[in-house]
């Protein structure tokens, strides 16, 4: 993987140990050339990922709507920052530029774009992995109600097999880098068999 999109929380006001794991991530990614692609925030953990990653010399696009292209969120400095129309077009264009996803602690919007993710796998619109960085054991509880799902037969096991987690970033991207996309599911879940 040449590019990893990484989505994640905005919030400041959050554990120390959740900053720790996105200047983790961010030094990772650098150190193993993987350019980060995100959501082109200075706040949060999206800010400090995204500078664990310049201050390791590593490579970060940012994509960002006008909204938010402001002095008080957008970050400065970034490598690239690409300027979309709207939400649709924002998260279109991260998944273009992105050979896999990792999402990390955040809120609705990250658990929107983590989902959207894993749903655009389902259906085959893509064939990338994704991943939890699981810091804190922040995503257990999602995780145990994606396995009820598994277990009350809304989600294919190997719909659930596309999502990885790991609260070591390089064990996670390991994992991610064997990636196999489950696309005889995908073909019952469509119905073309």
């Amino acid at each position: 993987m040449k590019s990893i999109c990484i989505f994640c929380g905005s919030a400041d006001a959050v554990h120390e140990d959740y900053i720790k794991g996105a200047r983790l991530m961010g030094r990772t990614l650098a150190e193993r050339d993987i350019r980060l692609i995100y959501g082109g925030g200075k706040t949060g953990l999206m800010g400090v990922v995204a500078d664990a990653v310049l201050e390791a010399g590593g490579i970060v696009v940012g994509v960002i709507i006008p909204s938010m292209n402001t002095a008080a969120l957008a970050h400065v400095g970034l490598t690239q920052m690409d300027v979309v129309d709207g939400m649709h077009a924002r998260k279109a264009r991260m998944h273009e530029l992105s050979d896999g996803y990792i999402a990390m602690p955040g809120g609705f919007g990250t658990f929107d774009e983590l989902f959207e993710t894993v749903t655009w796998a389902q259906t085959g619109a893509h064939e990338k992995p994704v991943g939890l960085f699981n810091i804190r054991n922040y995503y257990a509880p999602l995780l145990a109600a994606i396995d009820h799902a598994v277990a009350e037969g809304f989600i294919f096991p190997e719909h659930r097999e596309v999502l990885f987690s790991d609260s070591d970033p390089n064990a996670l991207i390991d994992k991610m880098a064997q990636y196999q996309h489950p696309r005889e599911a995908v073909k019952r879940w469509m119905r073309e068999e």
